[in-house]
C-alpha cells in the first residue's frame, strides 16, 4: 500500500463539467474539490486542451487520472501513453452512447486501466466488452451544499416536484420518436418520470436550452416536501439529491433500473414506486401530508444519502481502487 498517492489529473480546462460554471456541476466538485481535499492523495492538475506530453510527468506520479473516455474532457492526445508505465482511471459517460460517440476507441488511445462511475457494473457490460475492468462509485453530494436545509414542516406539501428531461407528450412527437429514434427520446429513458407529468398535483421544472430552468437546483428541491427520482434504465443523481436535500423521494427502483444497490428502503429512506404503483403512493402521501411518518422517512433519507453519497466517501473509494491497482 502506498502513503500517498501521487495523482496527476489531465484534463481540457474549457471541459463544460469541469469550470464550474454548468448548471451541472457534480463533476466538478469530485474532481477539483473533494480529491484535494483526501489526505490520501497529492494530486497535481494539469489542464491541456489538445495534446499533453506524458513525459512532463517524468517520474513524480504513480498514476493517470482523467475525467473521461472521450476527448470531450481529456485532451486530444496523450503523447507518450503508449509507452508509459503508469496505470490509466478514467470515469466513464452515459454507457448507452458508447457506439454513437465512438468511445471504444479510446480505450486503447488512451490506455485505460480501468473506469468508474455510479452506474451499476451490469449496464456498463451491457454496452462494453467484458475484458475491460470498471467499479460502481457512488459520488455527487458535495456536504456544504447541503447544509441549512429548510424544515420539512415549511415546504409546499399539496404537491410533488418532478424535474430533469422527459419526453414530448404530443402524440405526433410520440409516433414519430417510436418510429425514427426509438432508443433515443426522453420516452425511452424517462418513461415513467413523464407519465408523472400527466398528474394535476405535479409541479414540472425542465430544461430549456441545455439549462434548467431554475438556476438553483438545491433551492427549487428545498421549496417541496417531495419528490420524484424516475430513470428506465439506471438511477442518477436525481436520487441522492433529492434524499440529501431533504425531500421526501417517490424513487423508481426496478429490476429493470437495478436501482436496489443503492441501498434505500421502502418506507425508510425513500418511497418506492413503479408503473403499477405510483398513483396511489402519491396519493396516500397527499391524503396525510402532515403525517409524521413522512418527515421521519425523509430526515433518513437525507442521513442515509449524506453518509454514503458525498464526494468524500466516494474519493475513499476511489483511493481503494488506486491501492489496488498499485
Amino acid at each position: 500500500m502506498v502513503d500517498k498517492i501521487r495523482v496527476a489529473f489531465i484534463y481540457k480546462p474549457d471541459y463544460p463539467f469541469l469550470t464550474g460554471q454548468h448548471f451541472d456541476n457534480t463533476t466538478y466538485y469530485f474532481f477539483m474539490k473533494a480529491l484535494k481535499r483526501n489526505s490520501k492523495l497529492n494530486v497535481e492538475y494539469f489542464p491541456s486542451k489538445h495534446k499533453f506530453d506524458i513525459s512532463k510527468l517524468k517520474n513524480n506520479f504513480d498514476l493517470i487520472l482523467i475525467p473521461d473516455n472521450l476527448n470531450e474532457g481529456t485532451p486530444d492526445e496523450l503523447i507518450g501513453i503508449r509507452e508509459s508505465k503508469l496505470p490509466v482511471i478514467s470515469r466513464v459517460g452515459d454507457f448507452h452512447d458508447v457506439q454513437r460517440k465512438g468511445k471504444l476507441p479510446y480505450d486503447k488511445k488512451y490506455k485505460i486501466d480501468y473506469y468508474f462511475n455510479f452506474m451499476h457494473e451490469d449496464y456498463f457490460y451491457r454496452f462494453y466488452p467484458q475484458n475491460l475492468k470498471y467499479q460502481t462509485i457512488v459520488f455527487g453530494i458535495e456536504p456544504e451544499l447541503y447544509q441549512n436545509t429548510p424544515s420539512f414542516k415549511n415546504r409546499k406539501k399539496n404537491s410533488i416536484l418532478n424535474s430533469g428531461a422527459v419526453g414530448n407528450p404530443k402524440l405526433k412527437s410520440r409516433l414519430a420518436n417510436r418510429i425514427l429514434n426509438p432508443k433515443k427520446s426522453g420516452w425511452y429513458f424517462y418513461n415513467l418520470r413523464t407519465k408523472c407529468n400527466s398528474l394535476e398535483y405535479v409541479d414540472y421544472f425542465g430544461m430549456k436550452n441545455n439549462s434548467y430552468r431554475y438556476s438553483n437546483y438545491f433551492e427549487l428541491l428545498t421549496k417541496y416536501r417531495t419528490s420524484i427520482a424516475a430513470t428506465t434504465f439506471y438511477p442518477t443523481i436525481k436520487y441522492w439529491e433529492s434524499t440529501a436535500s431533504g425531500c421526501l423521494t417517490f424513487m423508481e427502483i426496478t429490476k429493470k433500473n437495478r436501482g436496489s444497490y443503492l441501498g434505500f428502503k421502502d418506507n425508510e429512506t425513500a418511497i418506492i414506486i413503479n408503473d403499477e404503483n405510483y398513483e396511489t403512493k402519491f396519493k396516500e402521501y397527499l391524503n396525510s401530508p402532515d403525517d409524521p411518518k413522512w418527515e421521519t422517512i425523509a430526515e433518513a433519507g437525507r442521513k442515509f444519502s449524506l453518509e454514503k453519497f458525498s464526494n468524500d466517501v466516494a474519493v475513499e473509494s476511489l483511493v481503494k481502487l488506486m491501492n489496488n491497482i498499485l
